[in-house]
């Protein structure tokens, strides 16, 4: 597993004052070391959209990485009928994302819409099981787990459940933080309810 150094959840008021103490010395990482950033998200619903903004705008990524389903609180691949709420998700978020200037990486999850996130993404859309270079680190981009396991990568960044794997980074557990070339991890977690807003009862490995 990659060592991530930094780990804290908002689930409680101690919660809320680790985060606000680890956020600091986040950015103070950033702004003492001479590397770049890569944030790593997925399973987003629409009541994170905000806290994701908060967070590149404080620690201004060079890359974002977003393995799949954008817009997580509209369930596409059972509810085709609600296209028009995940449009509309999906625009706020892509203005948030776009916007930050940095260089952007979309991995289709089972419930987008591919041909609505090539249109507001463009060629940033990747398909799952691709392998890129990033800051001299190899990353393999997938929605699940099973699509970058096996790849012979430094990094293998996925969602969609609660499994962990071998150098793999789950976006389902937290925002991750990637500085390159060291390979420093750095998870932030996720507001409170964001799991109730994803649909989930309960932890799973599906």
């Amino acid at each position: 597993m990659p060592k991530v150094i930094y780990t804290f959840y908002q689930d409680n008021l101690v919660g809320s004052m680790l985060g606000f103490l680890r956020r600091r010395k986040l950015r103070e990482l950033r702004e003492s070391l001479n590397e770049e950033l890569l944030m790593h998200i997925g399973d987003t619903p629409e009541s994170v959209y905000g806290f994701l903004e908060g967070l590149i705008d404080r620690y201004r990524p060079d890359f974002i990485v977003h393995t799949g389903d954008l817009v997580d609180n509209v369930k596409l691949e059972r509810r085709s009928d609600l296209s028009p709420l995940y449009l509309s998700g999906l625009r706020r978020l892509a203005k948030i994302l776009k916007n930050s200037r940095a260089r952007l990486f979309i991995v289709p999850g089972n419930e987008d819409d591919p041909k609505l996130l090539r249109e507001f993404f463009g060629d940033s859309v990747v398909e799952p099981g691709t392998v890129v270079e990033i800051g001299g680190r190899r990353f393999a981009l997938g929605h699940t787990w099973k699509e970058v396991r096996g790849l012979k990568v430094d990094f293998r960044l996925y969602g969609h459940n609660f499994k962990e794997i071998p150098n793999g980074l789950n976006a389902v557990l937290g925002v991750n933080f990637v500085f390159l070339p060291s390979g420093r991890v750095v998870r932030v977690g996720y507001p409170v309810g964001t799991d109730t807003m994803r649909g989930y009862k309960l932890w799973r490995g599906l």
